[in-house]
């Protein structure tokens, strides 16, 4: 997992529209860039609806959102349709940035074991530095947490 004080990974992957995004390309913003396991389920919506509901106060402050799972392009434009979410989605569906960001990890769940993303999110400054990780992120308050620090 990259550490505070080093370069974000660069990466290229496709949005919803399947129009490829990469992360140098916000070189003088902050980006907020989340990993999240799966569009649709409760924890992961409830993420969603956390960033959306900040959105515009994110990007008054000069950051963008970025979320990334391994669900395809066509997953996203339903998830961000149904839940009116006005940030980029990015579909990493062979798991290579979330595996070069360190959060492609094994997981367990009722006994039975399999790899998967681990919740967390990356804080990016406006010339690429990684200046905040949440790993293992619980969904309630991570909203609020990661506005205040986009205010410094």
């Amino acid at each position: 997992m990259p550490n505070v004080g080093e370069p974000a990974p660069d990466f290229e992957l496709p949005d919803a529209n399947g129009a490829p995004v990469r992360l140098s390309g916000f070189h003088g913003k902050k980006v907020v860039l989340y990993f999240y396991p799966k569009d649709m389920t409760p924890g992961c919506t409830q993420q969603a609806c956390d960033f959306r509901d900040r959105n515009a106060e994110i990007e008054a402050a000069g950051a963008v959102v970025l979320g990334v799972s391994p669900d395809s392009s066509k997953r996203h434009v339903k998830f961000a349709g149904k839940y009116e979410l006005p940030f980029t989605l990015l579909a990493d569906e062979d798991s290579a940035v979330a595996t070069t960001y360190g959060v492609w990890q094994e997981k367990s769940l009722y006994g039975k074991t399999f790899m998967g993303v681990v919740r967390t999110t990356f804080l990016i400054d406006e010339a690429g530095q990684i200046v905040r990780v949440w790993p293992k992120v619980k969904v309630a308050g991570h909203g609020d947490e990661v506005l205040a620090a986009i205010k410094g």
